[in-house]
């Protein structure tokens, strides 16, 4: 973890990596944004925005600058939230907009900080929370819930006039970042449905430059052209997943260059089987993502541990198979908001809707770039270069077409060929490389002669995990072995890619060999500089390596674990979480934290433990919980309670073949233990 402390300045109201380059803000100018079948079009220029989702209701409302400034600095140069339905009108016709439920004053932060907004409102979200956001009061209605029927619709608008009352203003024809908005979310039915959604909206004011829907699954009946650009997604596992075992399910396919753009594997628990099939003219559309895995989600019964080379191998795969918007479901953690009534708000195989897996009452940290407390993951620093790379070569990249000279139908852990794509337009382009497939042992390849744009690159070998993007004819090179992180000021900068011999020919003839890293001060010839991936990763950020804190927690045990609970299969038939009456069998901890460590500054409490699953107390409440998978369980210590320094921790013993899926990284010593404790810096 490193500890940011340079901002990245804007360019324009939609690209947030260019640091070091002048500032403009949305209150100057309201830039025209159209889109083709490439990409969108700002002011004439085309752009390859970097998507990031952050659910505001997640997040203390005092903690969303911050946040919005890190996600930035990672190369976020656009906001996605869900506006969800429970968290704003948890009880009829009561809405609460107040604290970290304050749409509008979520929307001005983003505007102060020059960052677009698109809004997915729903009426269904599903996000992990209950009923997919849809109210409990609402399945009492007698209504067909997401159809056209009209007592549902009444609804409906009433919830979208309270979100255009937040918004009102905020539009980008205003001068504001609300930039586009999803209907629904995951819809398999009629394009009437959404298309009904959008009128609606529409007469109430919402006034937008494009409109969303989510491109998987197939509808029934398509909606119009050109009326809601479908965004697609792919992840590298899924909590969602019934089975039980390792690396199942067909995610593999996410890490294969390919020319069809949706996911068969997303919601596989909502929406079973999904053949591989667009509707017809989807094609048309650009290639926009809006949930590329970030990370992943623990269920009570499905606990993926997900690595930064899994994202990183998603957005390159992504980018390599035509992708112009790279949009990551979740790019931020964060916690579920207390319930008004009592009510947990998570998803649970109990719940009215959504009822397919049990998820943790409060976390939804979901192990992406920024975690649930804004702690930094691996894969935020791994998915900078490419984040960079978009924002600087966007007008070039954008308008290349896909190309796939390898086979795009692998089978799971197939190693018989390297995976790559070409990008090209005009002579130019960009070579994809992905020789990495998640929980699988590919290897090296060697002798691949590649080849693009009428030029042929030498015989390499490329090692195993190489995730890579080599030029073609840009920027004066001809070819390069290392990858393109950034433009600036007419400087290039390379990138070496893992053990990769460095080879940089140029178009006047010149060819440079075995280059190497020289950093970001010293050219390797004239303009170009060849960086590590360490510098390209933190490339124009300061950072800071963290200290040994000395902050001592103690803690005792005062009670032991009760009779073993017997885990039983719930609705949906995978294993259930712990109950409340479940829990009074935990172990019991008491931990002291020292004053000190609470107070000035943003410290975590870390604790790694053997068990099954943990919840930690403070004053009585439930503050945090926990579905242990191998990483340690955080707890931002600011959010404590005032003079609140002794916690509770409760754990649930972990037992021998408990039908649940426990990644490698998981300790699964029967049992239960505090293994460590400690305090460590955000």
């Amino acid at each position: 973890m490193h500890k940011l402390t340079f901002s990245f300045l804007l360019t324009s109201a939609l690209t947030a990596c260019a640091a070091m380059l002048p500032s403009e803000t949305l209150a100057m100018s309201t830039p025209q944004v159209t889109w083709d079948r490439h990409s969108l079009i700002m002011d004439g220029k085309r752009i390859c925005p970097v998507m990031g989702e952050i659910h505001y209701s997640r997040i203390p409302a005092d903690e969303w600058a911050e946040e919005i400034h890190k996600m930035k600095e990672g190369g976020v140069t656009v906001i996605a939230t869900y506006v969800f339905w429970n968290h704003v009108e948890e009880q009829e016709a009561i809405f609460n907009w107040s604290g970290q439920r304050d749409l509008r004053r979520f929307i001005e932060v983003c505007k102060s900080q020059d960052m677009p907004v698109i809004l997915r409102i729903g009426p269904f979200c599903h996000g992990e929370v209950r009923n997919g956001g849809i109210p409990d009061w609402m399945f009492q209605k007698g209504c067909k819930l997401r159809s056209l029927d009209k007592t549902f619709l009444m609804y409906v608008e009433k919830l979208y006039r309270q979100i255009y009352s937040q918004i009102a203003g905020l539009q980008w024809k205003d001068g504001g970042p609300l930039l586009a908005c999803q209907f629904d979310n995951e819809y398999r039915g009629s394009g009437d449905y959404l298309m009904t959604l959008k009128k609606i909206a529409l007469r109430i004011g919402f006034d937008l430059p494009f409109y969303t829907r989510t491109g998987w699954p197939q509808l029934s009946k398509p909606v119009p052209f050109g009326e809601m650009i479908p965004l697609y997604g792919d992840y590298a596992d899924g909590f969602w997943d019934k089975e039980i075992s390792e690396a199942c399910g067909n995610y593999y396919k996410a890490f294969n260059f390919k020319g069809f753009r949706s996911s068969t594997a997303i919601g596989t628990d909502l929406l079973g089987k999904q053949e591989a099939k667009l509707n017809k003219g989807d094609e048309d559309y650009p290639y926009f993502t809006c949930e590329l895995g970030g990370g992943m989600a623990t269920a009570y019964h499905r606990r993926p541990y997900i690595y930064a080379d899994d994202c990183y191998s998603l957005a390159i795969v992504k980018l390599g198979s035509g992708s112009n918007l790279l949009g990551y479901y979740m790019y931020h953690g964060g916690t579920n908001p207390e319930s008004l009534t009592g009510i947990t708000l998570n998803e649970t195989q109990r719940t009215l809707g959504t009822a397919n897996n049990d998820l943790p009452v409060k976390t939804y940290d979901f192990q992406c770039p920024l975690g649930e407390f804004g702690q930094t993951y691996p894969q935020y620093y791994r998915l900078r270069p490419i984040h960079l790379f978009m924002h600087d070569y966007a007008e070039l990249l954008a308008p290349m077409e896909a190309t796939f000279p390898a086979k795009q139908d692998l089978k799971q852990g197939e190693d018989s060929e390297l995976r790559w794509s070409y990008r090209s337009k005009d002579g130019s382009g960009f070579i994809f490389i992905n020789n990495y497939e998640r929980l699988q042992q590919l290897s090296d390849k060697k002798h691949v002669q590649l080849a693009a744009c009428g030029i042929t690159l030498p015989k390499l070998t490329i090692p195993a995990g190489t995730i890579a993007i080599f030029p073609i004819n840009v920027d004066g090179i001809k070819y390069a072995t290392a990858q393109i992180v950034a433009k600036r000021e007419g400087k290039i900068y390379m990138m070496k890619v893992n053990d990769v011999p460095v080879t940089i020919a140029l178009q006047n003839g010149k060819i440079l060999k075995n280059v190497r890293p020289k950093g970001t001060e010293k050219p390797v010839h004239e303009n170009i500089y060849l960086i590590t991936q360490q510098e390209a990763e933190t490339f124009g950020l300061a950072t800071a390596a963290h200290e040994d804190l000395g902050f001592k927690v103690t803690y005792t045990k005062q009670k032991e674990a009760g009779i073993l609970r017997t885990i039983q299969k719930g609705k949906a038939k995978v294993a259930e979480a712990p109950s409340e009456d479940d829990w009074q069998a935990a172990a019991v901890y008491k931990i002291t934290i020292p004053a000190d460590a609470i107070a000035n500054g943003k410290r975590m409490l870390s604790i790694t433990y053997q068990g099954d699953c943990a919840r930690i107390y403070a004053k009585g409440k439930l503050v945090a919980d926990n579905f242990q998978y191998g990483r340690p369980f955080l707890l931002g210590l600011w959010r404590l309670p005032k003079d609140c320094n002794e916690l509770e921790l409760h754990i649930l013993p972990m037992q021998a073949s408990a039908p649940i899926y426990l990644p490698r990284e998981a300790d699964k010593t029967p049992g239960e233990n505090i293994r460590k404790a400690e305090i460590v810096e955000l």
